[in-house]
């Protein structure tokens, strides 16, 4: 019960945080029938190794098609690991399941993973907060 109201709260402050900011690409676009999630500034609190890791999430019938490494100052050898082992892991689940996946980090790129997983948990609990309205 602790867990579902927090996560309810902490959903409606990245809300209104987001509507506050202004960036010059929005969180929120479409291309046809596919839905883009980008984190630039959902996620401006979340710090890998070196800074910020934004990405964006397409979504396609509620089902994560891919996610997307966006521009980032992580040490591009560490964060090339990141991009091949982790990235493709939500591609093809059910946003319901993707926001909540356990998904492992890449050794030897632990935080720069850690920061694009939340990244990718924040966006994506965005699009299903936002879906309801």
């Amino acid at each position: 019960m602790k867990k579902t109201i927090l996560k309810s709260l902490a959903l409606i402050g990245a809300y209104f945080f987001l509507t506050s900011q202004t960036t010059n690409e929005p969180v929120v676009t479409k291309q046809k029938d596919v839905t883009i999630i980008n984190t630039t500034s959902l996620a401006t609190d979340i710090e890998g190794y070196v800074g910020t890791t934004p990405v964006k999430v397409y979504i396609k019938a509620g089902k994560v098609l891919k996610v997307e490494a966006l521009e980032n100052e992580e040490t591009p050898k560490y964060f090339d690991m990141v991009v091949k082992g982790l990235l493709k892991k939500w591609n093809g689940l059910p946003v319901k399941t993707a926001e909540k996946s356990k998904v492992d980090v890449v050794t030897g790129a632990t935080v720069s993973s850690e920061a694009v997983i939340e990244n990718v948990r924040r966006g994506i609990a965005y699009y299903n907060y936002s879906s309801k309205k």
